[in-house]
């Protein structure tokens, strides 16, 4: 029996700080060294972090992972123990994106990407060329400084394979575990046993499953031992890493790391059994014929030492374990938390200022806000010294003083503002009040009324009039245009910002804190796609945890932590029909989001996942829609429903253009930063496609035989499922009956 303790990690990594990801790369090699691992893989570009971006165009960044990199082959990190580490390099003026296997001091190859991520979140076509050269093992030059430091002039370069006296090793790079012809499945023909994986996925609702499925089948196809390694945290833009490590043997999962988690190092070890793979490659006689069909050799670098560990009576190789999957409201809670608490820790703020209306948007940003302190609280109870010190350094503990509840924390970290009007109902004051005791926030009520006031004076100074609301039911008193009705809910919206930036830097100076405050935002991800928010209010903010997470999901997520999170009034404003209070309240009229927008909340996430993940322009929608609300709407209905939509998502196109930095969750976000490209200046009349939509409809309202039946399961996934996984699932929920109801 040939036995092989391997080890993966997940490494909390920061873009651009090489102090702190050498230091969690030693630790991580350490630990694995400590629980008596021969291999160690760590996540991809992980000594500059994945996110640098334009930075890897920068020669300094290149010349700093090498002299990380020859740090850690200068020390006894790498002695007695194969590691694979990610780092960007140029060879002949060109980069590349690899994995340098190291040993005993020594570099004994370098293996260049191959297929590279280039959709949704990722760009690697712009800083790093693809490795097409497999023919042969090209020798690199290694940098003089480096060569004379471990006395190496160069190494293999290219793909190929390390061969060692009782097992064979090679590297797949994120993406090529998802391609259609992954290295894996030649190279596990050529005797490879062990393959290592250096990832930086990120976290996206309901997406784990796509990945473990493709780590899972990577060895049911070919067999094998799969080492998967990540990021995890936020390594300084709006994605999450998830962690989620794992190794797989012949189709099972034997360790599983954590998806959420604040550790800065988490280190997954299995004792696996080689020759389980040799027997169960020969049992399958597909693997065989292929076998037998494969003519091509790979090259590779011999290595005449041994990994294996010699068998002793009782020792087993690890047995598969259960995955464990977290629920859509875990993940709402745990990732934004884990997200949060990275940007708050590296920022160098001293907490968070959110503007709290009792509403479920902003009541669902102060719960994940409580997650977060929760969580922090049991990592100290752990004895996590890292979040200890980085707890006690922002809540700004004196004399031997810790925190010792998720309360306490929050009251030290956390300002959550209720700025009411007379257009504010007791109800939402009265929630936002009792979800800040419950979470434990400092909670202030400020009145913007002599503030919005103030502006009127100066309009009216200006126009010689006042503008009136757009309220019918007492015309005497309203009955204004909807210039004015837009006008005089827009400066409510945006004095809210403007004190909002105000209170984060005066109420810590009230209190004597030093440092600063991040304004949270809490516009959702169906509001940004319909751009039912104004500009420069307060969506505008320092961070919005929830920018990217849907209406519907919120909702569920707000259920869940009324009991989970121990927040229970979660579960009255969840059950409070949306609205934004800035028209008055009288006592047959009430403001509502759904009756503002024309359409429902669960039309948006149907509207979003037809026009990102399934690419439908307004024709293209119109046809999907009318086949799957066939007997709830005509035609026409259809037609006027989706131009409605197409025209507000136009005209407000140009407001993704400011959008707060969100936290990345759903897979038809319309961020334009990076994720969703499109114009901002469009014809909002869409003249030409709402003419061809206007004269099928009055085909189909003629001749009903034309609408085909669509089933639920050809809209329920996401028919685009990359290697990335930046598309997502795009799971939609399926309505009876009721066309507000989903796809």
């Amino acid at each position: 029996m040939r036995l092989l303790k391997v080890a993966t990690c997940n490494l909390n990594q920061w873009a651009m700080d090489f102090d702190t990801n050498l230091k969690n790369i030693k630790e991580s090699i350490e630990q694995a060294k400590k629980a008596g691992a021969k291999l160690r893989i760590g996540p991809e570009l992980e000594i500059t972090g994945y996110g640098c971006e334009d930075h890897f165009l920068e020669e300094d960044t290149v010349k700093h992972a090498w002299e990380c990199l020859t740090e850690i082959l200068t020390g006894d990190w790498t002695d007695g123990i194969l590691c694979s580490i990610g780092i960007p390099l140029i060879f002949e003026n060109v980069r590349y994106n690899c994995q340098v296997f190291c040993m005993n001091r020594q570099i004994l190859m370098i293996r260049p990407k191959m297929t590279l991520a280039n959709d949704g979140n990722y760009r690697e076509l712009r800083w790093f060329s693809a490795w097409t050269k497999k023919e042969e093992l090209l020798d690199f030059e290694l940098p003089p400084d480096v060569a004379e430091a471990i006395s190496q002039g160069s190494v293999p370069f290219g793909y190929g394979y390390l061969k060692f006296s009782d097992v064979s090793v090679a590297a797949e790079t994120c993406e090529e575990l998802f391609t259609a012809s992954p290295p894996r499945a030649e190279l596990s023909h050529n005797g490879v046993e062990v393959f290592v994986n250096a990832s930086g996925s990120h976290h996206q609702l309901r997406k784990l499953n796509v990945r473990i499925d493709a780590i899972k089948a990577a060895t049911v196809t070919c067999g094998g031992v799969y080492m998967y390694a990540n990021q995890q945290g936020c390594d300084g833009s709006r994605l999450y890493y998830d962690g989620c490590c794992c190794i797989a043997v012949n189709g099972d999962v034997v360790a599983q790391g954590s998806q959420f988690s604040l550790k800065d190092v988490e280190v997954l070890t299995a004792l696996v059994d080689l020759d389980a793979v040799s027997s169960y490659r020969g049992s399958s006689s597909s693997f065989r014929q292929q076998a037998s069909h494969n003519s091509s050799s790979v090259p590779y670098v011999k290595v005449p030492q041994k990994l294996c560990q010699k068998f002793k009576l009782g020792t087993c190789p690890t047995a598969p374990v259960e995955v464990k999957y977290h629920l859509p409201q875990e993940e709402i809670a745990f990732g934004p938390s884990c997200w949060l608490w990275d940007y708050l820790r590296r920022s160098g703020a001293s907490g968070f200022l959110l503007p709290l209306s009792g509403g479920a948007d902003s009541s669902s940003v102060a719960a994940i806000v409580g997650c977060m302190c929760q969580l922090v609280i049991k990592d100290i109870e752990k004895g996590d010294e890292q979040v200890k010190a980085d707890a006690l350094r922002i809540g700004q503990y004196k004399n031997g003083e810790f925190p010792n509840n998720s309360q306490e924390f929050a009251k030290r970290i956390l300002y959550t503002v209720f700025m009411g009007s007379g257009n504010s109902s007791k109800a939402t004051r009265s929630r936002a009040k009792r979800l800040s005791e419950e979470v434990g926030a400092h909670h202030v009520d400020v009145d913007i009324d002599n503030i919005f006031w103030a502006f009127l004076i100066v309009v009216q100074g200006l126009c010689g009039k006042l503008p009136r609301y757009k309220v019918f039911c007492i015309p005497k008193v309203d009955g204004g245009s909807n210039t004015e009705n837009l006008g005089l809910q827009n400066i409510q919206a945006r004095v809210r910002m403007v004190l909002a930036y105000m209170l984060s830097l005066f109420l810590p100076w009230m209190h004597n804190k030093s440092g600063f405050y991040l304004v949270l935002g809490s516009s959702n991800v169906d509001e940004a796609l319909r751009g039912y928010l104004t500009k420069y209010d307060c969506s505008a903010a320092d961070l919005n945890p929830i920018g990217s997470v849907s209406k519907q999901d919120l909702r569920s997520f707000l259920r869940w932590a009324a009991i989970h999170l121990n927040f229970p009034s979660l579960a009255e404003i969840e059950a409070a029909p949306p609205t934004a209070e800035l028209e008055p309240i009288r006592s047959d009229y009430s403001q509502l989001d759904e009756v503002d927008m024309g359409m429902t909340y669960e039309e948006l996430s149907v509207y979003g996942r037809l026009r990102k993940i399934f690419r439908c322009g307004p024709v293209a929608m119109y046809q999907y829609l009318c086949a799957k609300w066939k007997g709830s709407l005509s035609p026409s209905e259809v037609a006027e429903k989706v131009k409605h939509f197409f025209k507000y998502y136009a005209i407000n196109r140009h407001k993704m253009t400011v959008l707060t930095p969100s936290y990345h969750a759903e897979s038809y976000s319309p961020e334009d930063n990076r994720f969703d490209l499109r114009q901002f200046l469009y014809n909002s009349r869409w003249t030409y496609q709402f003419r061809k939509i206007d004269e099928l409809a009055k085909e189909a309202e003629t001749d009903d035989s034309q609408i085909e039946n669509i089933s639920s399961e050809d809209l329920v996934k996401d028919p685009d499922v990359k290697s990335t996984e930046g598309s997502g699932m795009g799971v939609v929920a399926v309505g009876a009956g009721n066309p507000s109801a989903g796809l």
